[in-house]
């Protein structure tokens, strides 16, 4: 029978249905209507890519100031000095040089937004000693021109000459004696 289940019970109305329905429908607007609204300040930030930099290497900036991104900001810091970030897909965009005399450390990276908005963050410049020739790995004998790299590739040579000349000649004898 239609409407019954197995053990005599009755399935649920459509209307028991529709009450679930619009449970999810009130709990969903209570949701979306209770979300608080972007405030001004949350998207104001400035990026340092990388956040780790060799004394005399370039840093790429990336800043944001909110609902301002189509006005210039300033961006300054101890490690680089003042830089102009200029709108550049809806973000702020801009590099600078970390000059080389830089002494190593943690330098604040402050962005001034023309709305009045700030935001900060950290740039560590390395002063790592760069190395001034290759590490100390033995003679190198093979890579000076014509050495012991070209005898041993004569010998190679000479080796497998042998080995086949030998094959060839055991092979004949064994075909004679049979």
């Amino acid at each position: 029978m239609r409407g019954q289940r197995p053990d005599g019970g009755v399935l649920p109305a459509p209307s028991t249905i529709l009450r679930l329905l619009g449970t999810f429908a009130l709990i969903a607007s209570f949701v979306l209507v209770g979300a608080a609204p972007a405030r001004a300040g949350e998207n104001v930030f400035v990026e340092v890519t990388p956040n780790s930099v060799q004394a005399g290497d370039k840093v790429r900036i990336r800043a944001s100031c909110d609902n301002s991104n189509n006005r210039q900001a300033q961006v300054e810091s101890d490690a680089f000095g003042r830089v102009t970030v200029r709108p550049d897909n809806g973000f702020l965009t801009g590099s600078a040089t970390v000059p080389e005399n830089k002494e190593p450390g943690d330098y604040p990276v402050n962005l001034r937004c023309p709305n009045g908005n700030n935001a900060s963050t950290t740039l560590t410049v390395l002063n790592m000693a760069q190395p001034s020739k290759g590490p100390a790995t033995g003679g190198g004998g093979t890579a000076m021109g014509r050495g012991t790299g070209t005898l041993l590739l004569v010998g190679g040579l000479a080796a497998v000459g042998a080995a086949v000349a030998l094959g060839m000649a055991g092979s004949r004898r064994r075909g004679a004696g049979s």
